[in-house]
C-alpha cells in the first residue's frame, strides 16, 4: 500500500535535504567558483550543495518506492534545542572564544536528545573540544582563540 506523499517518510526527507543543498548553492553563487586546481570561496558550499541535493533526490525515490509513512510527532523540544545551540555557537565564537563554544554546543545537542546524560555529555564535549582544537588550530593553523573571555563586544 502506498501511502500520500505528504505522509511518506523518505520522501519529505528527501526533499528537505533537496532544499537545503538548493539553499547553500544558491547562497554561495554570489562567491566566486575557482577552478579544481585554484578553488575559490564558491567552489565547497556549490559541491556540497549539489551533493546534499542528489542524495535528495536518491531519498526521494527511496520513499517513491517504499511508501513508508512518518510515524510519531514532531519533536519541537529537540528542534528549537539544535536551532539554540547553534546560534549560541555562533555568538560564544566571538565571545569566549574555540573551545568554550564548542561545549556549549556539545553539551547543548546531547541534551535535546531522549538519553542525556551529563558524564557522557560532559566526556564527549572534551573529545570534541580537543578535536576541534587539532584540526582547526593545529592541523589547518586558523587563527582562532582558544579561550577569549570579552563580554564587552
Amino acid at each position: 500500500m502506498k501511502t500520500a506523499l505528504a505522509a511518506n517518510r523518505d520522501f519529505l526527507a528527501g526533499l528537505l535535504f533537496i532544499a537545503i543543498g538548493a539553499g547553500g548553492f544558491a547562497v554561495a553563487l554570489s562567491y566566486p567558483f575557482g577552478s579544481v586546481q585554484q578553488m575559490g570561496p564558491g567552489f565547497f558550499p556549490r559541491s556540497l550543495g549539489v551533493i546534499l541535493a542528489g542524495f535528495g533526490v536518491v531519498t526521494m525515490i527511496r520513499g517513491l518506492r517504499s511508501g513508508e509513512r512518518v510515524q510519531g510527532e514532531w519533536g519541537w523540544f529537540p528542534l528549537v534545542a539544535l536551532s539554540a545551540a547553534m546560534v549560541a555557537f555562533g555568538w560564544l565564537m566571538e565571545h569566549v572564544g574555540l573551545v568554550p563554544s564548542v561545549a556549549v554546543l556539545t553539551v547543548t545537542s546531547a541534551y535535546a536528545g531522549r538519553e542525556f546524560r551529563w558524564g557522557e555529555a560532559a566526556l564527549l564535549a572534551v573529545a570534541m573540544s580537543l578535536l576541534a582544537v587539532a584540526i582547526f588550530i593545529w592541523g589547518l593553523g586558523l587563527p582562532y582563540e582558544l579561550f577569549a573571555f570579552d563580554f564587552g563586544r
